[in-house]
């Protein structure tokens, strides 16, 4: 489906008119057809530097067509941007156990960057130049996309394996970063979103919940990192945003945080949002668009 959108507010001030499609298929999770919708720029050759935004929901839950506003008013700012369907855990109500374990979930979202690059002819793509955002569980698998090379053992069999995965900056708003701590830390209905990952708890499976944590993977190579999170956040606690932040200073990678105060699981003030999303462009755009870019 290929819709034309002339942008008002809904999207941005500043924003032209763009292109938006929907249900494109990126690859295959398994048995599962990955489909993504996407949004870019209608004027101009490009190439554009591309986002790839994914939801949040616990890793069980959330849909793609949480982000179609946003994914627009990137396309209006000049990217072309992304937000994917990503197989959910789906644990078993009595059992626990997920139908879709982990790395399921990062292997998805490592295939969307491929597709992105085995696509950039055809949507005028800069394929150099790919950045990741996401909330919560979203923001978690845009850091791994951010931290995990080939060599991580995550990248799957849904499609175009001859591209990289890797992204060139990344905007994570609260995710967590080192999965057993969050997991102890958070209040006891979210537990279970931690558990439906691996069917366990930490005791059972501390290997896992390490290899599943985007501050192992930490080096001075990863690309630019900003985190965004509240300050009473009871979900994924501040202490993930501040010892990813050590680490990252430690490893030699490129890490900003920002606190909101007084901002819980998810941003609710005006002030905060609006805040958050102008950094958000700025860091974009300083680092797939402008003197700031790695390639």
């Amino acid at each position: 489906m290929l819709i034309f959108v002339f942008c008002f507010f809904a999207c941005d001030a500043n924003a032209g008119e763009i292109v938006f499609e929907k249900d494109i298929v990126y690859g295959k999770g398994g048995d599962v057809d990955l489909k993504l919708d996407l949004a870019r720029p209608k004027e101009g050759n490009g190439p554009f530097p591309a986002i790839v935004f994914i939801h949040g929901g616990g890793w069980m839950g959330g849909n793609r067509d949480m982000y179609d506003d946003d994914i627009q008013t990137a396309a209006g700012k000049g990217y072309v941007a992304i937000t994917i369907t990503y197989r959910l855990t789906d644990p078993d109500k009595t059992t626990g156990k997920p139908k879709h374990p982990w790395p399921a979930q990062i292997e998805d979202a490592k295939c969307a960057v491929r597709w992105l690059r085995a696509n950039a002819d055809k949507y005028h793509i800069d394929a150099k130049h790919i950045g990741a955002t996401g909330a919560s569980a979203g923001g978690h698998l845009s850091l791994m996309l951010g931290v995990c090379d080939e060599t991580a053992g995550f990248e799957g069999h849904g499609g175009n394996e001859n591209q990289s995965s890797r992204v060139q900056a990344v905007v994570n708003y609260y995710g967590p970063t080192e999965l057993a701590s969050a997991h102890a830390a958070t209040k006891p209905g979210t537990k279970k979103a931690f558990e439906g990952l691996f069917g366990t708890t930490p005791d059972k499976a501390a290997e896992a919940y390490k290899a599943a944590s985007p501050v192992t993977y930490l080096s001075k190579d990863d690309p630019p990192m900003l985190t965004l999170h509240g300050s009473e956040d009871p979900a994924v606690v501040p202490e993930q945003a501040s010892l990813f932040s050590r680490a990252a200073m430690k490893a030699g990678a490129t890490n900003i945080v920002t606190f909101f105060n007084g901002e819980g699981h998810g941003f609710k003030k005006g002030y905060a949002r609006e805040t958050a999303e102008k950094q958000t462009y700025e860091w974009f755009d300083k680092y797939l668009k402008g003197e700031g870019t790695k390639p």
